[in-house]
């Protein structure tokens, strides 16, 4: 626990109906005593009351919350005052509670008292953290499930397989005469193989699912003058991109956000892809090819009206070195008679950016959906993936000595898996270990 007392506005700055001031600490009770002029507080009761000043001036009527410790969100005594809607009257709640005694909150304080204090492990802060920022449904539904303990599950219940593996190591090379179970080692590589399929699967899953929170980018190529302004225009259903009959019109990447269904993407509008002699258009078209790399879906536009030519072969053969990604290719201006061969366009969609674009936007859910649905665990963080990708090199590391029988270097492998896989959500400590070992070997008898 900690000693001082911290506040902080724990609403979003603006006009509102109400705004939330937070207190947590050892004075937050004796805080709000003063301020609302009461002598008794019931634990997780509203209780409406006035609010005054050191000069006993009304502050504000409200609504008055105290979350008696260790049952609050910091493991401390927590109050919160819901004040009508405004900076000035919350500003003014926190002034009197600062000259009460508390200090103002560091960013990120309340979680880390949280996490201090055990309410919360390090995955459930991130996923507050981004739950905040959330702006699409999926993402919502995703860090909903962290925060109810999904990955911390997933964390623990690999950590109990590598500290069995480990104790039971540990106890034979230092215990050779204790009686093992005689299918130990069967049982060890079972877990093993299981950990490393569990542990693939959910970076498989993770990158798959990267665009989820922030959004899926979504990159449209094609040759100039094919509608990819235009396209861009009428999903967004605005003229952000300048349309014209010149090509190479679009000189840079033009990124703009939109909803499709359920799912927030990221839409990169890319230069045209040519032979080009102009320096600008050139840097262009490199950020072009640049955008293609990073992006999750690419939808590669061609022009129905006119015959393929080599800019058009340009495109597909960068699809070609693209085959990771999923990939659409679209006919447009399909209210023009069709000169193009799409002989090698396989698969396609037609569509026309002046009448309608329906066909891309139902592929997009499609694979969007693909993407997003699934009971696999999805990592939110790159310090997540870090992690899970050095547990999972140790758990490969670790079945070579297994087999050979050098059983320090594969308690070695075991217990700096442990430690990564529990950076997750709490740190490692060797003595779980030691109470596995003692616990089930009954040791020193």
């Amino acid at each position: 626990m900690h000693n001082d007392t911290i506040v902080a506005i724990a609403t979003a700055n603006g006009i509102g109906s109400i705004s939330i001031v937070r207190i947590s600490g050892n004075e937050a009770l004796n805080i709000a005593y003063k301020l609302s002029q009461r002598k008794s507080l019931t634990p997780r009761v509203a209780t409406l009351s006035s609010l005054y000043n050191s000069q006993q001036e009304l502050i504000d009527e409200a609504l008055v919350l105290y979350f008696k410790n260790p049952y609050s969100f910091t493991g401390e005594d927590i109050v919160e005052f819901q004040c009508h809607g405004g900076l000035a009257i919350a500003s003014i709640v926190v002034d009197e509670v600062i000259r009460c005694g508390a200090r103002l909150a560091m960013p990120g304080e309340f979680s880390k008292r949280a996490f201090l204090n055990g309410k919360i492990d390090l995955s459930k802060a991130e996923a507050i953290a981004k739950i905040i920022e959330a702006r699409s449904e999926d993402a919502v539904k995703l860090l909903a499930k962290q925060l109810k303990g999904e990955l911390s599950n997933f964390v623990e219940d690999i950590r109990k397989d590598l500290l069995f593996m480990l104790a039971y190591t540990e106890v034979n090379i230092d215990y050779a005469e204790e009686d093992l179970p005689p299918d130990i080692y069967e049982q060890i590589q079972t877990k093993l193989h299981a950990i490393e399929k569990k542990l693939d699967n959910t970076l498989e899953a993770s990158k798959r699912r990267e665009g989820l929170i922030e959004g899926f980018k979504v990159a449209i190529i094609g040759k100039p003058n094919v509608g990819k302004s235009s396209l861009l225009n009428k999903l967004l259903n605005t003229n952000r991109a300048i349309i014209s009959d010149i090509a190479g019109t679009t000189r840079d990447t033009i990124e703009e956000s939109v909803k499709i269904g359920t799912h927030l993407i990221k839409i990169v509008d890319t230069a045209g892809i040519r032979q080009s002699d102009d320096v600008i258009e050139k840097i262009g078209i490199e950020k072009s090819i640049e955008a293609i790399e990073e992006a999750d879906i690419i939808v590669a536009l061609f022009d129905n009206s006119k015959a393929m030519d080599k800019e058009d072969e340009k495109i597909i053969s960068l699809l070609d070195q693209a085959s990771d990604k999923e990939i659409i290719m679209a006919l447009n201006k399909s209210d023009l008679p069709n000169t193009f061969d799409t002989t090698l366009l396989q698969s396609h969609i037609t569509l026309s950016t002046k009448e309608d674009i329906n066909p891309l936007i139902r592929r997009l859910e499609d694979i969007l959906d693909s993407n997003t649905h699934g009971d696999d665990m999805t990592l939110i963080s790159k310090r997540q993936v870090l992690a899970v990708t050095h547990t999972l090199h140790n758990i490969k590391e670790a079945n070579a000595p297994l087999q050979t029988g050098e059983l320090e270097f594969f308690a070695y492998h075991i217990n700096e898996a442990l430690e990564n896989i529990s950076n997750i959500t709490r740190p490692y400590e060797h003595t779980q270990m030691l109470d596995v070992m003692f616990g089930e070997f009954c040791l020193g008898k």
